[in-house]
């Protein structure tokens, strides 16, 4: 997904590097000037002045000594601000000015330099559109106590959004201390912290721990749940149930307490089950011994979740007959590409909060989960979805699912909303990770994933199929694509892996051979944001041994080191180490070495589905050698990709070039309004039909001499 403000990360890397914006406030009032803290060059003023030459994609004007007037006219509107002459006081950490605006600006980025980079910023929501002056407050107290900003020679860098033709007003910047509003949101911010650390820690220990006592195995059938196992040792012992609300390594109440009388234990138990007057399924509950006493109760082995689950239908598997697919899939009147080009796997985007309500209305379709209805939008995106669908089924054509969850404010429905938006979101998430938080939260997003299992797993297609589910999107730059705050990483991959188990255990329960697969950029060992693939990963690779494993895949999407340029085997970052920064088309070996590795295998013994489930190469331009370039690109990594069996398909992004991808150009099509050759197949439309067919390498070898080799067998190299 390339649709948003992270797109500014074009022309510096994949993804933004961030930091967490504590809250933006606007007012519509002017708030008293604190006493003078920093005078500026040449002046005596006590507000900050802007270099007038640093501006880009705007123009702009000084209004009056401490007043601006500027017009946005590209996509990476900044300005930077002049040098400190003296230090910023140290309490002063609250960027304030006052502005006018003739549209909304999408969002305010903070780079506080030297040097001005991407790990030295922070993002803070939109500011309204205002025709009298109102005040925005920007905390950036974390962020100046981080990197100890403010001295002399420092400045800082403001970017106004990312779209051209706003004008703007801007005067009277200062920085100025917290007021007691602001410093109570720090303090709890920071307790917040603690506490998160705190759930960190118990959870490494957790993964770590050995325990003499095991449950063995959980098997759900339609109406019962038998749990198996063995406890040792003196005392009490009972068997507790976890919900995905609950945290199993800081919970101090465990549910449905359940004696267990002999060391060897086979208990069962009704399915179905009452939490909060809600029905709920046990299906997605894990289950854990708990040694009892007079003081505290204690886990005594690690939890586990469902081993087995009786489907409700009778489904056959997806098979695909190519790696080769399409990311992103929607119907156009270019539908006739899946037959040309050979398509046999697609992605297609389902943020099921844009049709989802809790209550009925016109057109929606009611769907009952438990004891509780909801309702899903008939028009619209949701039948949009099934002519999709049913396109790909008709070609059988496998599809995944990449499931999203809008933040509240552009949910359908205020109510799921509510429910959905994790209440630890922050400004600059495009989608949130779900709230599983509250028994009514878990409730809503199970019921969610319900109506799409059961919609979309029957064995009459009747809507079309959805084999495979891809979890959110890029969840290593979960601060953008998946935000729940900024958190450990044990803390933020525990809800995730929450999340991945409660769409397996439903899916399953209608098809067999369902699969979840877990999205993450071309980070490998070098954090996009804050976390890394390779660490999320064997993370989850751990949480799966010790928990009970279960059949997830990798949803990889190994874009060039820089996305602007096609020519990949000039990535620097991408090495052929299992410790590389990135994995991108230029090292594909690094992945696929990974995925193959016995300890990476789904109970250790079938290797995991491996797709390139986001990725293309650019054309700068429509001239004749950037087109070239951006074939040369696609057919060095179908090459390699191709000879690697630990990758199982590529599903290329985009389809279609898109006006709204900052200026990218990866579709295999033109610009479908593009004035002299709307929608027309690029060379690499033509690579992209070419291979994995007789066509392949008369239309392939043109390349060898730009990517520089004789031979492809000179672009396989050996992992180290």
């Amino acid at each position: 997904m390339r649709k948003n403000k992270l797109e500014k990360r074009t022309s510096r890397s994949i993804l933004s590097l961030l930091l967490t914006g504590l809250f933006l406030f606007i007012t519509g009032c002017k708030e008293k000037i604190p006493e003078i803290q920093i005078d500026m060059p040449g002046t005596t003023s006590r507000y900050m002045k802007l270099n007038l030459s640093s501006a880009n994609h705007m123009n702009i004007t000084r209004t009056a000594s401490n007043a601006y007037r500027l017009t946005t006219t590209g996509e990476d509107p900044y300005i930077v601000s002049e040098k400190l002459m003296i230090p910023v006081h140290k309490d002063s950490v609250v960027l304030t000015f006052e502005y006018k605006s003739s549209a909304k600006i999408d969002f305010i980025q903070v780079f506080l330099g030297h040097p001005i980079t991407e790990a030295r910023s922070i993002f803070f929501g939109s500011l309204s559109p205002t025709t009298s002056w109102k005040t925005a407050s920007l905390n950036l107290y974390e962020i100046i106590n981080k990197l100890s900003w403010g001295r002399v020679g420092d400045v800082f860098r403001l970017d106004f959004g990312n779209r051209p033709g706003i004008d703007i007003e801007i005067k009277d910047i200062y920085f100025r201390a917290l007021n007691e509003e602001e410093r109570g949101i720090v303090i709890a911010a920071e307790e917040q912290t603690k506490k998160d650390e705190a759930v960190a820690q118990s959870l490494s220990k957790y993964l770590s721990q050995k325990f003499s006592s095991q449950i063995e195995e959980v098997k759900v059938e339609n109406d019962k749940i038998t749990i198996t196992g063995h406890h040792t040792g003196e005392g009490t012992f009972s068997l507790r149930e976890i919900l995905p609300n609950d945290t199993l390594t800081t919970t101090t109440h465990f549910r449905n307490r359940i004696p267990l009388e002999n060391k060897t234990f086979r208990v069962t138990v009704e399915r179905k089950g009452t939490v909060g007057g809600l029905q709920y399924d046990r299906l997605l509950s894990k289950w854990v011994i708990v040694k009892e006493s007079a003081s505290k109760n204690e886990i005594a082995s690690h939890a586990r979740y469902a081993d087995i689950i009786t489907p409700q239908r009778s489904m056959q598997p997806g098979i695909m007959k190519s790696k080769k697919g399409l990311g992103g899939f929607f119907m156009n009147q270019f539908q006739s590409d899946l037959d040309i080009l050979g398509i046999h796997s697609i992605t297609i985007n389902i943020p099921f909060t844009a049709f989802m309500f809790a209550s009925p209305g016109a057109n929606r379709i009611a769907h009952q989960y438990g004891n509780k209805t909801y309702y899903f939008a008939r028009d619209g995106y949701l039948n949009g979805l099934d002519q999709a669908l049913k396109a790909a089924s008709q070609r059988d054509i496998v599809v995944a699912a990449i499931i999203l969850v809008q933040k509240a404010s552009e949910c359908a429905d205020p109510e799921i909303g509510r429910l959905l938006q994790h209440p630890d979101f922050t400004s600059e998430g495009i989608y949130t990770m779900p709230n599983l938080t509250t028994d009514e939260s878990v409730h809503c997003y199970a019921a969610a994933l319900d109506f799409l299992a059961s919609r979309y797993n029957t064995p009459e297609n009747t809507h079309g199929r959805i084999h495979k589910w891809i979890m959110h999107n890029e969840v290593d730059a979960g601060l953008s694509w998946t935000n729940m705050g900024r958190k450990p990483m044990m803390v933020y991959l525990d809800t995730y892996i929450k999340s991945m188990r409660m769409c397996h255990n439903i899916s399953r329960a209608y098809d067999e051979h369902s699969e979840v697969m877990g999205s993450y950029t071309h980070s490998w060992t070098a954090p996009v944001e804050l976390y890394a693939s390779k660490e999320l990963l064997e993370n989850l690779v751990s949480f799966s041994r010790v928990e009970g494993d279960f059949q997830w895949g990798v949803a990889y999407h190994p874009y060039p080191q820089d996305l602007n340029e096609p020519k990949t085997w000039l990535d620097t970052k991408a090495t052929f180490s299992t410790g590389s920064q990135l994995v991108t088309f230029k090292n594909l070996e690094v992945i696929d070495h990974w995925i193959k590795q016995p300890a990476n295998q789904y109970l250790g013994a079938t290797k995991r589905t491996l797709w390139l489930s986001e990725n293309g190469t650019n054309s700068r331009t429509y001239g004749e050698q950037d087109l070239k370039e951006q074939a040369a690109g696609f057919a060095y990594a179908w090459k390699k990709l191709s000879k690697l069996d630990g990758i199982d398909g590529i599903q290329w992004h985009n389809w279609i070039d898109n006006r709204h991808e900052f200026g990218l150009r990866i579709g295999l099509r033109k610009f479908p309004d593009d004035e002299t050759d709307p929608g027309g197949a690029k060379p690499v439309w033509h690579a992209y039909k070419a291979a994995d067919t007789d066509e392949e390498d008369a239309v392939f070898d043109q390349y060898k001499t730009l990517i520089g080799i004789t031979n492809w067998n000179e672009i396989m190299k050996t992992i180290h």
